[in-house]
């Protein structure tokens, strides 16, 4: 396989620092007519560099890659690809071939995600991060004609796991973006239907 770091950058929207995780060039490609949903995540985790970490560790051991989204916006809307949106990220169980998984630095319920007592997503998205956003979709539907719907993870993986605390109860696998995306605002903007199967 190619080394990434040793491969010619992407394109990838103006301002975008790229930084592949080590195995981005094991993550097939495809064909870019094929990609017409982009699905919002948060982090849940404290700092773009944590994310970072999680997303650069190998979870797949029999093809050697991880999962992560492609593009990450930090707190200040600093906008990083850590994946190509022409391969296929790990970022959402059963959507990942035709989505562009897009990130955005968020506590959310770390570092309980499955405690019962921790479930509040309470940290507003900024400003800048919605800036951010809104000018990465609007380049993404630019270059991606086919791009249609827009998700939240959590509209997509409806799956419940037992909770940490209690195993009596369950609580949702992923509830990322959370309460505090605002929804009315992105779709308003972004030019795209929002997706909930």
């Amino acid at each position: 396989m190619a080394d990434p770091d040793s491969a010619p950058s992407p394109v990838l929207a103006p301002g975008t620092r790229f930084e592949p995780v080590p195995y981005a060039a094991r993550l097939p490609l495809r064909d870019p007519s094929s990609i017409d949903l982009v699905v919002m995540h948060c982090t849940e985790t404290p700092t773009l560099a944590s994310a970072s970490e999680f997303g650069e560790r190998v979870l797949y051991e029999d093809v050697g890659t991880g999962a992560c989204g492609h593009y990450y916006i930090d707190r200040d809307g600093a906008l990083v690809a850590y994946v190509e949106p022409e391969r296929i990220a790990n970022h959402v169980r059963g959507w990942n071939p035709r989505s562009i998984g897009v990130e955005i630095v968020n506590t959310g319920r770390y570092p309980h995600w499955y405690d019962s007592r921790h479930q509040a997503m309470d940290e507003p998205y900024t400003e800048a991060q919605i800036a951010a956003l809104l000018a990465l979709l609007a380049e993404l539907r630019e270059r991606f004609p086919s791009l249609r719907y827009i998700a939240g993870h959590e509209d997509l993986d409806t799956a419940r796991v037992q909770a940490s605390d209690d195993p009596s109860l369950t609580v949702w696998r992923k509830r990322d973006p959370g309460p505090l995306f605002p929804w009315a605002q992105v779709i308003e903007a972004c030019g795209l239907e929002r997706l909930k199967p």
